[in-house]
């Protein structure tokens, strides 16, 4: 007996507005019952001293320092700017 029924499939397909077929509605009533299956075998296993984790791997960031350096000229990033003055970039007003 499947646990998730074809009903179930298409509520939640026409929740996400998909629109999907009989034979679909099946196929993923099939394959979201395999999942489940899976899911099930995996709560069998001993993890009574298996610590939580996030991830499988060991992860951390790795920074690099940060140092300050100097910037481009200012004619040379106001070269390619279509529009500009005293300095700054010009755009178009968008408050009134």
């Amino acid at each position: 007996m499947s646990r998730i029924s074809i009903e179930q499939v298409k509520h939640v397909a026409h929740l996400a507005r998909l629109a999907i077929t009989e034979e679909e509605a099946a196929m993923f009533a099939k394959q979201l019952d395999a999942i489940i299956t899976f899911a099930e075998q995996l709560n069998e296993l001993d993890t009574e001293n298996v610590p939580p984790t996030s991830h499988v791997l060991n992860m951390k960031n790795v920074m690099r320092e940060d140092v300050p350096t100097a910037g481009l000229p200012l004619e040379d990033v106001l070269k390619n700017a279509p529009d500009h003055q005293d300095g700054q970039f010009r755009v178009p007003a968008i408050l009134e």
